[in-house]
């Protein structure tokens, strides 16, 4: 196994790729608010990651990636655009509610600032071993 490939570094990693593509998604939406007929989009991440960390999932072996393998590889688990369609907030369809996303934007930060953090720690915590505890 590769010192980086840890499970950890893995999701971590993922999750600040899924953090940063949230912001310009995001940013999106905003920039369209008043655009008539636009539907916003969202991140589709979160629930692919909770299940390839999920430890009671059983783990199978597969000869394909497109096999059912019980949990999800996590270097396999990528953040997913999706456009909302279905539902409508002003006049000329436009479903885009800038009180929703400016909520989205501070907690998408909040998790982007919390995995930044994480794994500069876990790279800290490298750096210190690397160097011999000095």
């Amino acid at each position: 196994m590769n010192l980086f490939d840890s499970p950890v570094m893995v999701a971590l990693s993922r999750q600040l790729d899924s953090s940063a593509l949230t912001q310009r998604i995001i940013a999106n939406n905003v920039a369209n608010v008043n655009t008539p007929g636009f539907k916003k989009y969202y991140v589709s991440f979160q629930d692919q990651l909770r299940r390839a960390l999920d430890s009671r999932a059983p783990v199978l072996a597969t000869s394909n990636p497109r096999h059912i393998g019980g949990a999800a590889d996590i270097s396999q688990v990528a953040p997913r655009v999706v456009q909302e369609r279905d539902t409508i907030m002003r006049y000329g369809r436009n479903n885009v509610d800038i009180d929703q996303e400016m909520v989205n934007l501070a907690a998408n930060q909040i998790v982007y600032d919390f995995s930044a953090g994480s794994l500069s720690g876990k790279l800290g915590i490298l750096g210190y071993v690397i160097r011999g505890g000095r």
